[in-house]
């Protein structure tokens, strides 16, 4: 949807720049009031954590629903929609320099309708608005910034705004007393552009839909695999530049191909790039070396540099894809890094209950009294803290000390490991990113050891900087439960547990199920919730009017179903994602063209319907679900459910033929449509699972 968006972006623009309604000039005008402090606002009600981190700002916030639609309408102002999550870096900074900020809170108080938006809790509203900054801008992120009319209507929009003008980009507080200069003067005439925005925006989601009956040619998956193929990095690995991000739908569909096709030279080829970018991401600075777990991507081509917050769906999709890279391989290595990750997620993403937290922050404090968050400041070193906390002599060598090998395996220097170039902002300078730079063999060669004694001191030393990292203040925990999210991880769980015959890893998968129905099902209406929270007591809560599922979260939880099924047998899991599948398609089923709708049709506050069709950090619902229909199909013995599926390839059609890189779980799903079908009889069924899951 976004790439025929961008497409039009031209002709979308002409209704935001080329009017002097809103942003010229933005830099001319000078505030000349001051806001009033408050102690708390409305968001102080709220049980986000994103929400409450924004309780005690001067602006007055209101979150997304009626109350606030109301007051707009009422008031006759417009609405300042502020989106981001509780982990962002960005949506900090910006909270920091605005939203703290005495003088521009004032300005929202007096000219607008201030909302803040969860982009966790209403993905839908996120992705309403990011697909008109998107359009209109070319780029998204966030915090992402839109000023609407009182009926919810975009009119202008971007993402970081800096409180004054800099670097030739507008600030926001000249921004906004441009567009209240301009609302008073002409609310007619913005109102007008806003609603041509919205036809506009409207028109040309209507481009995602194919019409007619036609499935994506066979050659799909051929097309998928050379642009893949074209923009691997066959050096770092990863695909295309910096910055980096793990993509483990590029790595699933590359793993099927090679599951289909292992003896021939794109099979190899599939599995070799799979397995040299795994290899890169846990050697690179991405993966934290001391305490495990897979930060959200590297600045850098190196994988050096992360971008340190660690997010719960990059664990769970990252399990299943070093678990299959396993199967492929037998190497070790790979089961290590399944090993240390679930210990990760089970450490620190693991509430009592059952269910999984949704990330940690990338920023904290450097120390307990410090004023101030930095990013990664919780997971960089100092070569003279590392140096004074291994001092220990190595074996038979009194002049050298464990922490010289540990210090050259991971490439620790005196001032630092990090460069300029990738540390824009110098909050890393002086501080070491720990990256491994040489395999065990050769750091062994180097200090003549043997690679068994150089892996027992590394291991030794990471335990000690583990104890020593955790006097530090941790980073801000988002303690929100996601039911997607809890999907995605329950498919993980389910992966491991086949792989490697792990009965604690199977028992957790089903812990996880069971807090899903506890938590985030009402079983009366068959209706799965968005999100839990975990209150001040470490009880589990919900909100007064629980936030209902979005499409994805069906999707994901029927997908951990099926697997968690696959996993242990247990009948009334599969009766479970069968049911979910029949709400799923009553509540977002388009009937008419195919596909799943992001969010329920009657939901009167989403005025622009869209079909998630991109597999991004996470993948799109269609594309799970196509897989979920087909799966079900099977194991249900219903062919309508496939013929279901089928409907979706068509519908995508246009966008699976045109950019099949942007939809590579979907087709994966494809190919498993494609695939003969082989009926098995009950009593081998468990046995040829348990080759299919062990062998590739």
């Amino acid at each position: 949807m976004f790439r025929h968006l961008l497409k039009q972006k031209d002709h979308i623009r002409h209704y935001i720049f080329s009017r002097h309604y809103l942003l010229t000039p933005l830099c001319n005008m000078a505030a000349s009031t001051y806001g009033e402090n408050t102690n708390n606002n409305r968001l102080a009600l709220e049980k986000s954590p994103y929400l409450l981190q924004h309780a005690s700002n001067p602006v007055n916030w209101y979150p997304w629903g009626r109350d606030a639609f109301d007051k707009a309408q009422s008031e006759g102002k417009p609405i300042f929609l502020s989106v981001g999550y509780s982990t962002c870096h960005w949506c900090h900074v910006m909270e920091n320099e605005s939203f703290k900020n005495e003088e521009i809170s004032r300005i929202l108080n007096e000219s607008f309708v201030s909302i803040k938006v969860d982009r966790e809790e209403r993905p839908d509203v996120d992705q309403m608005y990011m697909t008109f900054i998107q359009a209109a801008t070319g780029h998204g992120g966030w915090p992402m910034n839109v000023w609407l009319t009182p009926d919810l209507k975009p009119i202008v929009g971007g993402t970081y705004f800096p409180p004054e003008g800099r670097y030739g980009q507008p600030g926001l507080k000249s921004i906004l007393l441009n567009i209240a200069a301009k609302w008073k003067k002409d609310r007619a005439a913005i109102e007008g552009q806003g609603s041509n925005i919205m036809d506009a925006l409207k028109e040309h989601t209507k481009a995602t839909v194919t019409n007619g009956d036609v499935m994506p040619t066979d050659d799909l998956p051929e097309k998928c695999y050379k642009v893949l193929r074209q923009t691997y990095d066959s050096r770092k690995g990863g695909f295309g530049e910096a910055p980096k991000f793990p993509q483990p739908v590029n790595l699933k569909f590359l793993l099927s191909v090679y599951g289909q096709a292992p003896f021939t030279e794109q099979g190899q080829t599939s599995r070799d790039m799979c397995k040299h970018t795994l290899t890169m991401m846990f050697k690179g600075g991405i993966w934290d070396h001391v305490s495990k777990g897979f930060h959200r991507y590297a600045t850098d081509n190196d994988w050096h540099v992360p971008h340190f917050e660690k997010m719960l769906y990059d664990q769970a999709q990252l399990v299943v894809v070093y678990s299959e890279v396993y199967q492929a391989t037998k190497e070790e290595r790979f089961a290590t890094v399944v090993k240390e990750l679930l210990e990760y997620v089970n450490q620190e993403l693991s509430h009592e209950s059952g269910g999984f937290y949704s990330a940690q922050d990338a920023d904290s404090y450097p120390s307990h009294d410090s004023q101030q968050k930095k990013e990664g400041a919780f997971y960089v070193w100092k070569e003279g803290d590392i140096r004074a906390a291994l001092n220990d002599p190595l074996p038979g060598n009194s002049i050298k000390t464990k922490a010289d090998v540990f210090c050259r395996h991971y490439n620790v220097k005196p001032k630092g490991n990090v460069d300029l170039a990738k540390d824009p902002h110098g909050e890393l300078q002086g501080m070491n990113v720990l990256i491994e730079v040489e395999e065990i063999s050769d750091t062994a060669e180097h200090f003549d050891l043997t690679p068994n004694v150089v892996e027992e001191i590394l291991t030794e030393c990471k335990i000690k900087l583990s104890e020593l990292r955790n006097l530090r203040p941790k980073p801000h925990l988002d303690s929100k439960m996601i039911t997607a999210w809890n999907g995605l991880m329950i498919s993980g769980l389910a992966k491991a547990s086949q792989v490697f015959d792990d009965p604690v890893y199977k028992e957790r998968m089903l812990k996880a199920v069971e807090f899903v129905h506890n938590y985030l099902y009402d079983p009366e209406t068959g209706i799965l919730y968005r999100s839990c929270y975990v209150g001040d007591d470490g009880e589990v809560t919900q909100i007064s009017t629980p936030i209902e599922g979005f499409a994805k979260d069906y999707a994901f939880i029927i997908q951990g179903l099926i697997d968690a099924y696959e996993a242990s047998f247990k009948d009334h899991l599969i009766e479970w994602a069968e049911k979910l599948q029949r709400k799923m398609d009553e509540l977002f089923w388009d009937g008419e063209s195919g596909g799943y709708f992001t969010s329920r049709t009657d939901d009167c506050s989403v005025l622009l319907k869209i079909k998630d069709d991109q597999d991004g950090a996470e993948p799109s619902t269609n594309s799970i679900a196509a897989l979920n229909l087909i799966r079900l199909s099977s194991f249900v013995n219903n062919n309508n459910l496939k013929e279901q599926s089928r409907r979706i390839f068509v519908a995508f059609q246009e966008q699976l033929q045109s950019a099949p890189h942007a939809l590579p779980e979907m087709i994966k799903a494809f190919m498993s449509f494609q695939a003969p079908g082989i009926q098995v009889s009950d009593d081998y069924l468990g046995a040829i699972l348990k080759f299919t899951f062990c062998q590739f």
